[in-house]
């Protein structure tokens, strides 16, 4: 697993921002740890609204409201990698660790998704659709040891984000570079991203690059952080301790 880069923020004391420059009026429910302050210009603004309309009630979990748009939240500049020079790969607790370039990447067998998705700072957006590879896909190609129960997905830009493997199989989690049956914008993650519709969208790791598969569960950016080690929306599980 490559080591967690530098990112645009600055540790000013004992409390913890959400992940997103518009959401202070989410500080006092924040685990008092550490300050993150937002460096201008690179951690992006987000989107506010309140609307739960009763015929999606039930598709809302707790706390969340409805969007119709798709906000555009980031820890640090957006990365434009060049499609020659990317990768993915699977390495870890496997046998037999693969890297795909990404014409390679484009050859493996495709599913066509359609999920609701929840961001920890509490927007919801129903019905989104992407074209990507499953993560089962990706395990074809290699011997997974028995001793994996963990993953550690990282991305362009240090970013890191761990999850469980029994949580990324059976359909649960996939590589995505389609949108709405369009190449996926690099704002959005692009070219590919994780997408791990179960749990809060900070888990579904932007312009992502590879899984690590480990043994014992380790935090990634925002969970060192203060944040969730796991992640589950309908269980509103945001902070450390929630």
């Amino acid at each position: 697993m490559r080591p967690c880069a530098s990112l645009p923020v600055t540790v000013l004391r004992s409390s913890l921002t959400p992940p997103c420059s518009s959401c202070l009026h989410l500080i006092d429910r924040v685990p008092l740890r550490y300050t993150i302050q937002p460096v201008a210009g690179f951690i992006s603004r987000g989107f506010l609204g309140r609307r739960r309309p009763a015929e999606v009630e039930n598709r809302l979990p707790p706390g969340q409201y409805l969007v119709t748009d798709f906000p555009v939240l980031s820890a640090g500049p957006t990365p434009h990698t060049p499609l020659d020079r990317w990768s993915f790969t699977i390495e870890g607790l496997v046998q037999s660790p693969v890297t795909w370039s990404w014409d390679e990447f484009q050859k493996l067998p495709t599913q066509t998704v359609t999920v609701d998705i929840s961001c920890v700072t509490k927007w919801t957006k129903l019905d989104t659709k992407w074209r990507g590879v499953t993560f089962d896909t990706l395990l074809q190609a290699v011997q997974v040891e028995p001793t994996a129960h963990y993953v550690m997905a990282y991305s362009d830009g240090g970013y890191t984000t761990n999850l469980p493997l029994d949580e990324m199989v059976n359909g649960q989690a996939f590589v995505a570079y389609e949108f709405d049956g369009k190449p996926l914008a690099p704002e959005h993650g692009g070219p590919a991203r994780l997408v791990v519709p179960h749990l809060y969208f900070w888990k579904s790791a932007k312009w992502i690059r590879g899984l690590r598969l480990m043994e014992r569960n380790a935090p990634g950016f925002w969970e060192s952080l203060g944040y969730h080690i796991h992640g589950d929306p309908w269980k509103e599980e945001r902070y450390s301790g929630d």
